[in-house]
């Protein structure tokens, strides 16, 4: 009779062990993508590390410096007027990077949760279709789209550093959104000799 006792006492530590390994798993598969997703993304921590000035208006320069190569990083970033019906408390952004003197990518943050991408690109990758308003003008274009941020073609890139206007209109995750910028009195010089590149005319 006193085996049954000690039969129950022993499932109720096993039980209770188990209860504790799941609830230890749980939590480490919750926080390893975060720190996977921080991990994806070595510019974020990054970027508070580089000394910012004013490139004119609106616009603020990063410069940087690989520590292994000595290549030098330039980075140009110019942050919305407005905020965004999903998000009040954040900003989006426009960042040009460059890499040697020359032009490497240009990317939109949005601030908000994207959309889902809306057409294939020429070689079938996720993109999402945009309009955006350079000045008097308005045109569409089909950036690639990787759930965070949406990447600039350099054309667009070369009429937004030479515009006074600047509007982007995409597809957030609540339905569409205006993000508005003011890219005007840009230090050209500077855009021209970290990245190699000039405005244009839409």
């Amino acid at each position: 009779m006193r085996a049954l006792p000690l039969l129950s006492k022993s499932r109720r530590k096993r039980s209770s062990i188990l209860v504790r390994f799941l609830l230890t798993s749980g939590f480490l598969l919750s926080v390893l993508p975060l720190h996977a997703q921080r991990d994806n993304y070595p510019r974020d921590r990054d970027r508070d590390q580089d000394a910012s000035v004013n490139a004119g208006g609106n616009w603020l320069e990063y410069d940087s410096e690989d520590r292994m190569t000595a290549t030098r990083r330039v980075r140009f970033e110019l942050v919305s007027d407005n905020t965004l019906r999903e998000n009040r408390s954040v900003q989006s952004r426009i960042e040009i990077f460059c890499e040697k003197g020359k032009f490497k990518y240009s990317e939109f943050t949005p601030g908000v949760s994207l959309g889902p991408p809306n057409r294939p690109g020429l070689w079938g990758q996720p993109q999402m279709e945009v309009m955006v308003r350079v000045d008097d003008t308005h045109h569409n274009h089909g950036w690639n789209w990787n759930g965070r941020v949406l990447s600039m073609d350099k054309g667009t890139t070369r009429e937004l550093i030479g515009a006074h206007i600047f509007r982007i209109e995409f597809l957030g995750r609540g339905g569409p959104e205006i993000a508005k910028f003011s890219p005007g009195a840009l230090d050209l010089s500077r855009v021209s000799h970290g990245c190699d590149l000039t405005p244009k005319k839409p």
